[in-house]
């Protein structure tokens, strides 16, 4: 279980047991109000992390995907070298092969 789900199951626990506090004769009603407000807070910041995660996995997602796709033009660019490379080479040898025939007709 990750950080973030126990983290959630705590803070539900915490709003269930909140919800279930009834108002008693005991309890002066400032109290009541500062536990609703507390509840309210808490509630409050559960859903600004749960929006705050849904867009870090958006962004995730995205960068994922960018990096996938840099991969795949890196790799192209990589094949295309390749090849231009061998091709260079190629023509080096051709270019040494037509000296040393010149230099053969030169003698």
């Amino acid at each position: 279980m990750s950080l973030f789900q126990k983290k959630e199951k705590n803070l539900n626990l915490l709003i269930n047991k909140l919800n279930s506090l009834s108002l008693t004769y005991s309890q002066p009603m400032y109290e009541v109000e500062k536990i609703k407000s507390e509840k309210n807070e808490i509630l409050r910041q559960k859903i600004e992390i749960e929006n705050k995660n849904q867009e870090l996995m958006r962004e995730h997602k995205f960068l994922k995907e960018k990096i996938k796709s840099l991969q795949s033009e890196v790799q192209k660019k990589s094949v295309i070298e390749e090849n231009f490379n061998q091709e260079i080479e190629e023509l080096s040898q051709e270019t040494e092969n037509l000296v040393s025939e010149i230099d053969k007709w030169q003698m």
